[in-house]
């Protein structure tokens, strides 16, 4: 269960989204979104299982598994708490600023800031530039890098950490293959599709994140106490 919610945290990635953003605006955004897609999990899933495999490996895992399992769940969930607390708090600092830039620049434009260099790079539109972009971004993160640390503790065979990890991978990068999905099956309604999701997450897409921290920090913190206890 823990995995599975590490992996939507994960998904909640505005680089991603505004990844695929740039993409769906250029010629032929299929090809360009499925060279990221192939890019992504080749760094992603190829690092993970050296990861993974490397704990099993060092016995670092085995050393560890019974002395701080629980109170490692104890910690991580505490660390979710903070999280979710964190994003609450920026949240609404974020709103009562919008605000108040509503008060103070009535009528006014704001200055816009240049895209970041990989989307400047990204538009260019050719599926081996999305590859290697794709492959270049999407390092381990610190929700990855958590789960990874814990499926190292589970006494998987070699394939089903694999299938385990891809199956990370693709809730992980969910964002990038819903519209690539939509464009296969669909490509005249994508387009609308996508504003419609890129406003979804503007508006609740915090609110998301601080449901799923919230509840993966009490899930560990209950899990870890009841194991120390029995």
């Amino acid at each position: 269960m823990d995995i599975l919610l590490l992996a939507l945290s994960a998904a909640l990635n505005p680089t991603l989204l505004a990844a695929t953003t740039v993409m769906l605006l250029l010629p032929k955004p299929r090809n360009l979104m499925l060279g990221y897609l192939l890019g992504a999990m080749m760094t992603s899933v190829s690092l993970g299982l050296v990861i993974v495999f490397e704990l099993q490996g060092s016995g670092a895992v085995e050393v560890t598994k019974d002395t701080i399992g629980p109170t490692g769940d104890i910690v991580l969930g505490g660390i979710f708490l903070i999280v979710a607390q964190a994003l609450r708090a920026e949240r609404d600092a974020i709103l009562r600023e919008r605000r108040e830039r509503r008060k103070l620049a009535k009528g006014k434009a704001e200055g816009e800031k240049s895209p970041p260099r990989w989307q400047r790079i990204l538009s260019r539109g050719t599926p081996r530039i999305t590859f290697a972009i794709g492959a270049l971004l999407t390092l381990p993160g610190a929700s990855y890098l958590v789960a990874l640390t814990r499926l190292a503790k589970d006494d998987l065979t070699a394939a089903e950490t694999v299938l385990v990890l891809i199956g990370f991978n693709l809730i992980m990068l969910i964002l990038l293959e819903l519209p690539l999905l939509s464009y296969w099956l669909d490509p005249d309604a994508t387009p609308g599709r996508v504003e419609r999701l890129k406003a979804w997450l503007r508006r609740d897409g915090r609110r998301i994140a601080i449901r799923i921290a919230t509840f993966a920090g009490v899930l560990l913190i209950v899990r870890g106490g009841i194991t120390l206890i029995a």
